[in-house]
């Protein structure tokens, strides 16, 4: 399996805080089936700008690291989670920020509970430089939990869904629940990630979330969105994606939405 979305980097974002602690993450993610994780550390403008090179350097002294301490089967790649601006694609030319493995993939996030009214300016503006957008953890956004059919009119434009592994057992509480189970079966979700920052949390749990999502959605389509989709990624190519459902709530899950939690 491939870990699409991790702050495993020491000391570059609120993610690892030591070099001991990211070896712990890794050995944890391996333990329960990873073989490659991609590190996609926050890049904020003005908040967490630790550079493309800097963090290439993290990354490669983390693998070299890894065969010291003969911890095999497993290795990292570059990437970011680069929050949304009118300059992100400055922000990649400038090598500030990064998209996935210096792919055409590039992993974003938005606000979580103030939707930005540029989202589709962004969207238009990556796609126009060939580049291709995947959302991080759309379920956890206020917004899309109160407005779900975004989703489905930003896969219409072109853009991915990175799902997070906590949300499918309720980590993010409730809400964020009820809208990643529904994102699943609505051909919704193209990726899962950890979005792990400290050891002993999300990747103990892996075993128990892989088998309620292929209780969703089988084996088949867990496989792709955990291993196939993600390896196409890091190898630059194409991804053919279902046809997604529009999300219907049923009574008792408008109920649940509707609660503070």
């Amino acid at each position: 399996m491939i870990d699409f979305h991790s702050h495993i980097l020491p000391n570059v974002d609120d993610g690892s805080r030591s070099e001991e602690e990211t070896f712990e993450m890794i050995k944890e993610a391996k333990d329960v089936g990873f073989d490659t994780i991609i590190s996609t550390s926050h890049y904020i403008k003005g908040y967490y700008e630790v550079n493309v090179a800097e963090r290439n350097e993290k990354v490669n002294k983390i693998n070299e690291e890894l065969k010291l301490k003969e911890i095999e089967g497993i290795k990292v790649h570059l990437g970011n989670e680069v929050y949304i601006s009118r300059d992100i694609v400055e922000l990649l030319k400038d090598g500030k920020a990064t998209t996935v493995k210096g792919t055409d993939y590039i992993l974003f996030e938005m606000p979580l509970n103030s939707k930005p009214m540029n989202i589709y300016d962004v969207v238009y503006e990556l796609l126009k430089n060939e580049l291709k957008p995947v959302l991080a953890h759309p379920e956890r956004y206020s917004y899309v939990q109160e407005e779900p059919e975004l989703i489905y009119d930003l896969i219409d434009s072109g853009v991915l869904m990175q799902c997070n592994f906590g949300s499918i057992i309720g980590m993010y509480y409730e809400k964020a629940k009820i809208i990643s189970r529904q994102m699943l079966k609505n051909n919704m979700v193209h990726f899962l990630g950890s979005d792990v920052h400290r050891q002993n949390t999300i990747y103990p749990r892996i075993p128990e979330i892989l088998e309620e999502i292929e209780e969703l959605v089988g084996e088949e389509k867990l496989e792709e969105i955990t291993t196939t989709n993600p390896k196409l990624v890091l190898e630059n190519k194409e991804i053919e994606i279902e046809t997604p459902t529009k999300i219907q709530l049923n009574f008792i899950e408008k109920m649940k939405m509707k609660a503070r939690k």
